[in-house]
């Protein structure tokens, strides 16, 4: 319904003015500032309720536009959190839509779909896929689609009353804070203080928000006495003698809350006196008691719809005609208690302490009433509501009004939307509404409920009507998609209870396969729910299910202990789901077994699995199966030493996954893994770009130990021990994940190496026999050689220490014991097995140069710089020792080369100590005698001194890419790409990327290179 009367009352001042914040809009000028040059920034202004939050950002959007920057506001909804997902952020984008018109759709092009969720004016095909991939490639899209609007100038975007807001606007937020890169941006929020309490979802929240280097916090504080009567000069006679006086009771009474000053300055106004009670809730009451009673019910009405509402809607809801609501409407807001949205005509409170009041003033059995009739309209008249709130709005309407037969259709359709729109901590919500009022609801009613699929395809529903056990399983399921598995464990935990695994055992086991998944999270293992969903459906005919449990079964092998038995186990569960047409189940479990048949010794055979699927992946559209199947075919060519192949299938795999839009989130394991791949060939240079790049910001919150494990091992190989000590020490105060192998283990071993380079031999020690301790995990060989190797060094480099002499040949038993339960199968762990046995040697000063190298040949086929670098060194000091000094010679030219590619710091220093210590020269030119590379051409690109990264880089350049596309093929921002090229340019004396260009053509740097 559109008013007449928007424009003569939806700008009208209400006579206050601005003061004071002076430090605070300097504040947000600064962000502005560095926003506007290219560095986004995050803002929490924070303040008690009327404090005055929203007139500041008002003077910072009016400040913003003024130069230039576009903006948008979005409100969180009270009391409509759970059942509007996205709420804030579809206001806003509304809002962008209308201004920017067709900029904001090419902004969007290619995303359409997957937007639609934020901007419900386009029509598509639907969202992104219902899963966590899904969201995850929806707040990919939303990311890069603010980049786009934030190109041709500033974006101010402003989430107000975050303390109202439904958790994926709130992660929503938090994706852009810290995945925006280089983009002028600006992502405020306020909220409000006195909400909070220990148990308030913002609490942790906030905290975690605060610790981002780009975000902001402003706490404003009431204002002082000054301030008061600054403000109340647009309020009051300023003429009147008794203006000071009456400033101070107002400033008094008000403690300098800015919302509180107003109405008192308006009380006075209407009774000449500084309020009537002592309860500053009565003293808006008394301002509604004031309007006439048609009036007043009908803000009674509008305070129980929400936070805003249609005038459609509220002349539906009401007895009031058309023309007298208008009526009703411009008293409303004539008394500052009403305003009109001026995008929607919808109608909102002008502040929501009013409404706060209002609505406690009013008995349970009134609203619940109200809430009805709303209810009622919003199903008669659908149309009246924004087509993607229609779904949220009726169940909250329903579930308030108290009616269950209607509250719960109602909210599982919510529910199912929420899905649609990958919200899934407020499907969540919904589904336990409908739990709680299931038994409230008449079976007959029950049974005419539409049936609610579950998300997971392989659940066996069943022919009949909706069950209880069917609404537990897409809990089940929305549980742990919303980052809350212990939930799903006790809504499968409930359903278990429930079914009668005789007569439907299918449906039983699958319940007990998302506790034995789900259940991981606490540390356990899910081996007795895997067996129990395996006795179920064992002798059952073949079915997804039955796949899905026997390759749970598999997987439990690959963590537990691999077998040839569970190898055929997993054969079997993929004939089963390529018999019953589950593609995704068979694949998933053929790249179980091929991890399974590597860890078995059959590595050409499991690689070549590996590779099948990764290949076959590419033809289904599963981001999760296609990352899984990168990530483990990258980690074990690592584990195997093939350091090389393992980096060109991780960067492979992070491209592809780059496409579906889930970089880096859910792409986090594969750049955790490049990461460790580049320090472990010597790519420091690139390992810090991507550690000191915005893409760990991130992945704090899903792999934070890893990262700071990988922060460590930089500084260790940069010879920085104090910062990798300091990292390190942040590793170890993380009780819940230091029980895990693949961090407490390489945790140790750093711990003993940096306690060894400093002469710390008995902490060096006491790391390794914590590390020990009961025995070491099974299965963590990859962990377990390096350590005990190095344990070994710390004992024969203080072998003729008095006080490490105690203990030191239990330490040497202990370490053989444990090695003897390792395996050797891989040629990796062949050559760290026998250089720990040069080790102990050592340490017992019996170790000879043909244990040394024996070690380097077993080495050196890996093709990774470490360890071989290190049984070099040792070989070449051995040689010397017995006076090999031609195979020294040969040795420690080698070690010279292989500490290089490994960049470690020390190890080439302690190289170079002992090549100058034996008399032997690392240089063939100071060598003569010793045959040279002079046959061989001479490298152009080492000639001009670039590092290996600038060559990618010009080579980039050569094919005509800018920073921002050479940013996006390196993984590193525009900034970081810019500063490359400038360095190319200096090296190239050259002047521009054209003439670099031209240079690497006429020296012919990149002859396989096109444009």
């Amino acid at each position: 319904m559109r008013s007449d009367i928007v424009g003569s009352v939806v700008n009208a001042s209400d006579g206050s003015v601005f003061v004071g914040r002076r430090s605070e809009l300097a504040a947000l000028d600064d962000v502005l500032r560095r926003a506007s040059a290219g560095e986004p920034q995050g803002v929490l202004i924070a303040g008690e309720a009327g404090v005055g939050k929203t007139g500041l950002v008002r003077k910072f959007l009016l400040t913003a536009e003024a130069a230039g920057a576009v903006t948008a506001v979005g409100n969180c909804l009270d009391g409509g959190a759970a059942e509007l997902p996205y709420a804030p952020f579809v206001t806003a984008m509304r809002h962008l839509h209308r201004i920017l018109g067709s900029e904001l759709e090419h902004a969007a092009s290619g995303y359409e779909n997957q937007l639609s969720v934020l901007i419900p004016d386009f029509h598509g095909a639907g969202p992104a896929p219902s899963d966590t991939y899904g969201r995850a490639q929806f707040f990919a899209c939303a990311a890069r689609f603010i980049e786009r609007l934030a190109e041709v100038r500033p974006l101010v975007l402003v989430i107000e009353d975050l303390h109202w807001s439904d958790r994926s606007t709130r992660e929503l937020l938090a994706y852009l804070v810290r995945s925006l890169h280089t983009s002028p941006v600006v992502l405020a929020a306020s909220y409000r203080m006195d909400e909070l309490h220990r148990r308030h979802p913002l609490y942790t929240y906030l905290a975690e928000m605060e610790q981002l280097p780009t975000v902001r916090r402003l706490v404003l504080a009431p204002f002082v006495r000054a301030e008061v009567e600054e403000q109340l000069t647009g309020l009051l006679d300023t003429s009147n003698p008794e203006f000071r006086l009456t400033a101070g009771q107002i400033y008094e009474r008000s403690a300098g809350n800015a919302f509180f000053v107003e109405e008192l300055a308006r009380s006075y106004q209407r009774l000449g006196v500084v309020g009537l009670s002592n309860s500053l809730r009565e003293l808006l009451l008394v301002q509604l008691d004031a309007l006439p009673e048609t009036t007043r019910d009908i803000v009674v009405i509008a305070a129980v719809s929400g936070s805003y509402v249609e005038q459609g809607l509220l002349a539906a809801v009401t007895e009031v005609s058309a023309s007298d609501l208008l009526t009703v409407i411009r008293t409303a807001i004539d008394s500052h208690i009403l305003v009109i949205d001026s995008e929607t005509d919808g109608l909102t409170f002008r502040h929501a302490l009013m409404r706060d009041a209002v609505l406690d003033d009013q008995l349970p059995a009134r609203r619940q009433r109200i809430n009805r009739l709303y209810a009622m309209a919003l199903e008669s008249h659908p149309e009246l509501v924004r087509a993607d709130q229609r779904a949220g709005r009726l169940a909250s309407y329903w579930y308030h009004a108290r009616v269950p037969n209607r509250a719960l259709p109602t909210a599982l359709n919510a529910a199912r939307h929420a899905r649609r729109r990958n919200a899934f901590a407020e499907q969540v919500l919904m589904l336990k509404r409908a739990l709680q009022l299931w038994e409230q609801v008449p079976e007959a009613v029950r049974n005419r409920i539409d049936c609610y699929d579950c998300a997971d395809e392989a659940y066996p529903a069943g022919t009949g009507g909706l069950t209880l056990v069917d609404v537990l399983a897409d809990a089940t399921i929305a549980a742990d998609l919303s980052g809350d598995p212990r939930l799903g464990v006790q809504f499968a935990k409930t359903a278990t209870d429930l079914v009668d695994d005789t007569v439907d055992p299918e449906r039983a086991a699958w319940f007990w396969l998302q506790r034995s998944r789900m259940i991981l999270s606490d540390g356990a293992t899910g081996v007795q729910e895997t067996e129990q969903a395996r006795l179920l459906v064992e002798e059952r005919p073949p079915s997804a299910v039955q796949a899905d449990v026997l390759h749970r079964v598999a997987g439990c092998g690959a963590l537990m202990g691999p077998s040839q038995e569970h190898v055929a186990i997993g054969e079997r569960a993929a004939r089963i789901a390529r018999k019953v047409g589950a593609r995704n189940v068979e694949l998933h479990t053929l790249n179980t077994v091929g991890m399974l048949r590597v860890h078995l010794g059959e590595i050409d055979e499991g690689l070549a699995m590996l590779h099948s699927v990764c290949m076959q992946s590419r033809d289904i559209d599963d981001p999760y199966l296609q990352t899984r199947a990168y990530v483990n075919l990258g980690a074990q060519y690592e584990k195997l030493g093939r350091s090389q192949q393992a980096l060109e299938i991780t960067q492979e795999g992070l491209g592809l996954a780059k496409r579906f839009g889930i970089h880096p989130p859910h792409a986090g394991m594969l750049i955790i893994n490049l990461i460790d791949i580049q320090l472990a060939l010597g790519q420091l240079d690139e390992a810090e770009e991507l550690l000191t790049s915005t893409v760990p910001n991130t992945l704090l919150s899903i792999h934070p130990l890893t990262l700071v494990m990988s922060q460590a091992e930089l500084a260790f190989l940069r010879g920085d021990l104090v910062s990798a000590a300091e990292l390190l020490a942040r590793v170890r105060h993380d009780d819940r994940q230091d029980r895990q192998s693949q961090v407490a283990l390489p945790r140790a071993d750093l711990a003993v190496r940096i306690a060894m380079r400093t002469g710390r031999f008995t902490e060096a020690r006491a790391e390794l026999l914590i590390a020990i301790g009961d025995g070491l995990p099974p299965h963590a060989d990859h962990y377990v050689w390096p350590l005990l190797m190095h344990g070994a060094a710390a004992e024969a480099d203080s072998w003729n220490l008095t006080e490490a002499e105690n203990g030191r040949s239990e330490v040497l038993e202990r370490i053989r014991c444990e090695a003897r339960l390792l395996s050797r199968i891989v040629p990796l762990y062949d050559g760290w097995a026998y250089l720990l046995d040069a080790e102990l040697a050592r340490a017992e000063g019996q170790d000879t140069p043909a244990q040394w190298i024996r070690a380097v040949e077993a080495l050196r086929p890996t093709g990774r710089p470490y360890p071989l670098a290190y049984a070099l060194l040792k070989a070449t000091e051995a040689c010397l020792s017995g006076g090999e000094r031609e195979k020294a010679q040969v040795l420690v030219r080698e070690a010279d080369e292989q500490t290089r590619k490994r960049g470690d710091r020390e190890l080439m220093r302690k190289v170079a100590e002992v090549a100058v210590q034996g008399g032997l020269p690392l240089t063939a030119a100071s060598s003569p005698a010793l045959p040279t590379a002079a046959t061989e051409a001479p490298d152009p690109i080492a000639a001009l001194g670039l590092t290996a990264r600038e060559r990618e880089v010009l080579r980039l350049v050569t094919l005509g890419y800018t920073n921002r596309q050479i940013g996006e093929a390196l993984y590193v921002s525009p900034k970081t790409a810019s500063v490359h090229v400038s360095n190319i340019l200096i090296k190239l004396q050259v002047e521009n990327r054209g003439q670099a260009a031209a240079t690497a053509r006429r020296l012919q740097l990149f002859p396989h290179t096109t444009t």
